[in-house]
């Protein structure tokens, strides 16, 4: 069970990243346009949401199955068990916050200006915290899992 769930939580990744791609490029370009909030801008959005988490279940899952998740005095000194113990873990949950509180506020707001550049905004910085975390690792931001 833990090399399914490990192998849907890494091809999972790239439905997330596709849809926060296009929820970026999209809320930039209606930002930056001036062009209204669709339905279309609404439905990527809510994909994201829902990709996104799923992908944080099957990580949570993981987290608590994964061989490479330790708590123990080595944890710390070991690079590749506090990237999967801490790191991973504690900016990929900052990084569904961002995605959730960027959909669920900007759901709220009543200008298409003001939605996209909500959208425009957290999720990029959902993006690139999801660039920077994948790099830290020794796979790559594109990469296939190997380890926890």
């Amino acid at each position: 069970m833990y090399e399914l769930l490990l192998t849907s939580h890494s091809y999972l990744r790239y439905f997330v990243l596709i849809m926060l791609l296009a929820v970026v490029v999209r809320s930039l370009m209606g930002w930056f346009g001036n062009k209204p909030y669709t339905n279309v801008d609404d439905r990527i959005g809510l994909y994201l949401l829902i990709f996104t988490h799923l992908q944080l279940i099957a990580g949570l899952i993981l987290y608590f199955v994964s061989p490479f998740v330790r708590f123990d005095s080595t944890t710390m000194k070991d690079a590749t068990t506090r990237y999967w113990t801490v790191e991973h873990v504690f900016v990929m949950v900052i990084v569904v916050a961002l995605i959730t509180v960027a959909r669920s506020t900007s759901k709220r707001m009543t200008e298409s200006l003001s939605k996209h550049k909500r959208l425009a905004i957290l999720n990029t910085i959902a993006l690139l915290l999801i660039i920077a975390v994948l790099a830290m690792s020794d796979r790559g931001v594109l990469g296939t899992t190997t380890a926890g």
